[in-house]
């Protein structure tokens, strides 16, 4: 036990489930966690939705299919990862009211790239309904979407996963002994690295660099979004290789998670050249109605915490022609 004298300690069973005494079942401290992480991202991504033209609370119609979506690819990549886990011998797999069924997210197993291409899924058919623009909301969204997760990462503390390898650095996690993911035959006492917080601090500091370099170089038209995807997928592509409990599936000694990390940064490098080929200008509008372009020497208000550049306003301070397409009835043309 000398070992835990300097390390962190994780919490222990009682902090991830809370009681209600009027009620039968629990509220999981993880869906908390997740559902503040929501929140304070389509606050941010409504404010800078606005910003660009966007009518005030269409956030909440893109959120509906991002959120739903979202939590299914997030089961269906678990599942499809881990299918020891749901579909071996002896296994519940399809009684929703027996433990260990596909269906029972409750009992954890969401994996954040399912989640996220099930959310991209959702925002996109959010977009051809309201007629938004998908790549002006993916980038309101990017920097919020990376607030999100660090957040989330918090849930993954009081449920005592995504640990790396042992070590013996000052900041090693306490891992009760009874976890499944610890690997057999590792003595008590063992700590971990603690990858939810190497997570959490590498998408603190992407959301203030997309934020800088958004407002540096003006990223529009999905480039934001290619930032994200880059930066988000060069951090979980080292983590992913040091996580103790990786999907079961390889491909030449390398997990799948790992595979989805490097996709997504090649998917932003391809979004970001070709998105820049195809669009040097500025964007004109947040919907597909109002195609009158912003003035490029549009100032950007120093103020202002994220890299919104005042798409719709002009150089005196009077809103462009674009910034009344939102008052317009928007289509999908």
């Amino acid at each position: 036990m000398s070992s835990w004298v300097a390390s962190i300690p994780s919490p222990g069973p009682e902090w991830q489930e809370i009681p209600l005494p009027f009620w039968p079942y629990r509220i999981q401290v993880y869906a908390l966690v997740i559902l503040v992480g929501i929140i304070i991202a389509a606050a941010w991504t409504s404010r800078r939705l606005t910003k660009r033209g966007a009518e005030p609370g269409v956030i909440l119609d893109i959120l509906l299919w991002a959120v739903v979506l979202g939590i299914v690819g997030a089961r269906i990549y678990h599942v499809l990862t881990h299918p020891s886990d749901y579909f071996a011998a002896g296994h519940n797999t399809w009684n929703p009211f027996q433990p260990g069924s596909v269906w029972a997210i409750w009992e954890g197993g969401n994996a954040i790239f399912g989640s996220l291409i099930g959310g991209a899924v959702g925002v996109w058919i959010a977009c051809r309904i309201s007629g938004l623009r998908f790549w002006s909301v993916a980038d309101a969204l990017a920097p919020a979407l990376l607030l999100a997760q660090a957040i989330g990462r918090i849930g993954n503390y009081f449920n005592q996963e995504l640990f790396g390898l042992p070590t013996n650095l000052p900041w090693g996690l306490q891992i009760d002994a009874g976890n499944k993911a610890i690997p057999v035959g590792l003595p008590d006492g063992t700590l971990f690295q603690p990858l939810f917080l190497y997570e959490i601090i590498w998408n603190v500091i992407g959301v203030f660099v997309i934020v800088y370099l958004e407002r540096k170089f003006r990223l529009q038209w999905g480039k934001t979004l290619a930032v994200y995807l880059i930066w988000y997928g060069l951090g979980r592509s080292y983590l992913e290789s040091i996580r103790i409990d990786p999907s079961e599936f390889t491909f030449l000694g390398i997990p799948s998670n790992v595979w989805a990390a490097f996709a997504a940064v090649v998917l932003g490098v391809v979004i970001f050249v070709v998105q820049s080929r195809r669009h040097p200008g500025l964007e004109p509008s947040v919907y597909h109605t109002g195609r009158e372009w912003v003035r490029p020497d549009a100032e950007v208000d120093s103020d202002d915490t994220d890299s919104d550049d005042e798409d719709f306003v002009d150089g005196d301070g009077e809103p462009t022609a674009s910034a009344g397409a939102k008052a317009t009835s928007p289509s999908n043309g």
